[in-house]
């Protein structure tokens, strides 16, 4: 989204003169800021104000719904499938181009553990964050209900694997908003609740530094989390959590946050890729070897012209992909015009992170912060970065509001499945028969009775 903004702008008088088109080819019709999900999760900011509309913000592009299933940039062709094409039958459409930015990030790193994936719930979508959100407030609703020990404990028990970003502050936020909700419950305390974050290193938030993130540990055991490093997940069958220090937790929530990999679109290619799937790019966030491809972000191993040691790469994070696009789109412009590249370089300014209302950690620019001040620039920070004034204004404005008010404590799971309630009124479907002799009677040919 970033680089086709920039390019509608540098751009501008070929769009309008027709000499050159923008497409942008994406699964979904919005961009996902993500450092949100965790607020949307927690009910502090609405979901729809943590994605921006492409078409309104890309008006001079052209718009394609669908996933690039295959890339043959020999012959300058992708494969693309949309809704119409399924709805068609006809198979994927082929689109050609000129240059070819790829910048597809990335989607969740699973492991072969057992039971991950029919249990594990991940955290990288903003439907994955509301409908997480509802699912913690449906346990609680269960576990408030039943009259079994076993599903009450399972119920009430929370396990979040991975200690990165995504993780923590899911997690902090979640159990902000669920020990607020418990409230609300006439047999549910705070202390029934069960929350645990398992981290295979030895410590979380490697981004903010060690000191920052031992005292996050030591904030997150205060609101008696169990944080388990040096700790892997074993298994999760028959919803047990089984971790790798020989403790077992039943549970009906297992958040899965361990790590990210390059999208699939670019094992479907001809571009060339390193060791660990990324696009092989030089400083000018062109394609190793390849002329007009270029690519930036999550799948693009882009040369850290700041480092120190010879051989690094850019981090795959927002921080350097939202400046990499802007480089990528002048340096698309100057081949065009026939005009020199310049290489990307940006040294890293640090991270910050919210660990729940009013708590964070902070390492910036060399200088530490935490609790209130590093939550503070958290937000500060992000609200600066969301894409358009219209999104910035209604972040800010729902902060406002839930400042003055208490927190929305409504789950809605069943915007999951929408027609429940029409099926229901609907009556139940007649049962199919089993065999077309015994239609219309009983095996000796009696008629059948009610």
């Amino acid at each position: 989204m970033y680089t086709a903004l920039h390019l509608q702008r540098l751009l501008k008088n070929e769009l309008r003169t027709g000499a050159a088109e923008v497409t942008v080819v994406t699964p979904d019709p919005y961009m996902t800021y993500q450092p949100f999900l965790p607020e949307a999760a927690a009910g502090n900011i609405s979901p729809r104000h943590v994605v921006v509309p492409l078409r309104r913000v890309l008006d001079r592009c052209r718009i394609v719904i669908g996933e690039v299933r295959s890339l043959d940039h020999a012959k300058r062709s992708a494969a693309v499938t949309t809704l119409a094409t399924g709805e068609e039958g006809t198979g994927p459409q082929y689109l050609d181009y000129d240059e070819l930015v790829i910048a597809p990030g990335s989607i969740s790193r699973t492991l072969p553990v057992p039971g991950l994936a029919d249990f594990g719930i991940g955290f990288k979508t903003v439907e994955e964050a509301i409908g997480l959100r509802n699912h913690v407030i449906e346990q609680m609703d269960i576990a408030s209900s039943t009259r079994d020990p076993a599903i009450r404990d399972a119920a009430l028990t929370f396990v979040f694997v991975g200690g990165g970003y995504a993780g923590v502050e899911a997690l902090a936020e979640l159990e902000d908003m669920a020990r607020y909700t418990s409230r609300y419950y006439h047999n549910i305390k705070p202390e029934d609740l069960k929350w645990v974050l398992v981290e295979a290193t030895g410590r979380i938030l490697p981004e903010v530094g060690e000191d920052m993130g031992v005292y996050a540990v030591r904030e997150l055991r205060a609101r008696n989390i169990d944080v388990r490093l040096d700790t892997r997940l074993e298994s999760c069958e028959d919803r047990v959590a089984v971790l790798s220090d020989g403790s077992r937790f039943p549970t009906r929530t297992l958040v899965w946050t361990a790590g990210v990999k390059p999208a699939p679109v670019l094992a479907a290619s001809d571009l060339p890729r390193n060791e660990r799937g990324r696009l092989k790019c030089t400083p000018y966030l062109t394609i190793e070897g390849l002329e007009h491809a270029w690519a930036a972000g999550d799948a693009a191993a882009v040369p850290d012209r700041t480092a120190k040691e010879p051989g690094r790469e850019c981090a795959p994070n927002a921080q350097h992909a939202v400046r990499q696009t802007k480089v990528l789109a002048e340096n698309l412009t100057a081949s065009l015009r026939g005009q020199p590249l310049k290489e990307y370089a940006h040294k890293y300014a640090g991270s910050v992170a919210s660990l729940g209302l009013h708590k964070g950690v902070a390492h910036v620019y060399g200088r530490k912060l935490k609790g209130y001040p590093a939550w503070f620039m958290h937000r500060a920070y992000h609200l600066s970065r969301v894409p358009t004034f219209n999104r910035k204004a209604r972040v800010l404005a729902e902060w406002t509001l839930s400042g003055l008010f208490k927190r929305e404590i409504v789950s809605l799971g069943s915007l999951e499945h929408p027609r429940a309630e029409f099926e229901l009124a609907a009556g139940p479907k007649p049962p199919e028969p089993k065999d077309e002799a015994y239609r219309g009677g009983t095996a000796d040919g009696a008629p059948k009775s009610d």
